[in-house]
């Protein structure tokens, strides 16, 4: 399994940014995908999350700013960040799993917010 994640950069307060995740190994739609964030001195943390029926759970910060969806004839995951704020500055990483009882991660993309 490799996920390997793009799309990301420095936006201004307010701008947004689509996190790409390109999957190989693994069907997305049949199994949930996600993506995660670690900021400099922090754990990290569940941003949003697409089971394998299509239902989401997102982090309570990015609730109403990000969405997460999949394209499943490309066999990719999306996060699409709207409304970015200087705290969403972190290292994203697209996450599969648990996938026969394995967690597979990307290799992280940098978002930075500032002005």
């Amino acid at each position: 399994v490799q996920l390997q994640a793009s799309g990301g950069g420095l936006v201004q307060p307010g701008g947004s940014l689509r996190l790409s995740c390109a999957a190989s190994g693994v069907i997305v739609r049949y199994n949930a995908m996600g993506w995660y964030r670690q900021a400099p001195g922090k754990q990290r943390e569940l941003v949003a999350r697409i089971s394998s029926i299509g239902n989401t759970n997102y982090a309570d910060s990015v609730k109403g700013r990000f969405t997460i969806s999949r394209d499943n004839t490309k066999n990719m995951v999306y996060l699409q960040m709207n409304r970015l704020k200087p705290e969403d500055t972190a290292v994203y990483y697209c996450h599969c799993g648990p996938f026969y009882g394995t967690h597979y991660w990307g290799q992280g993309t940098q978002v930075t917010v500032s002005s």
